[in-house]
């Protein structure tokens, strides 16, 4: 395994991370920015209030998109057994 092929594995499962990662993230953003919005525009300052929803959210997106993340995964990890067996 050289550097080359070490660096493309690294960057590649960085990348298999950012992208599984991808929609949890910006729904909980999401949810986060609405949530700060109601609470600056109400006054109300509840810490617990941002939690439930955001884990609702995040909850229903993984659900929606496991399918999504399950591809990437598998994707990922037949390119890095692939590797393997060839010996890089």
């Amino acid at each position: 395994m050289t550097e080359v092929d070490a660096l493309d594995m690294v960057q590649s499962a960085i990348w298999t991370v950012i992208v599984v990662a991808g929609p949890a993230v910006v729904a909980s953003m999401v949810v986060g920015i609405a949530i700060a919005l109601f609470q600056a525009l109400t006054q109300i300052q509840e810490v617990t209030l941002t939690f439930v929803p955001k884990i609702m959210a995040i909850f229903f997106v993984v659900i929606l998109s496991a399918n999504f993340m399950g591809a990437n995964m598998f994707a990922f990890a037949q390119l890095s057994y692939s590797r393997i067996e060839k010996g890089f």
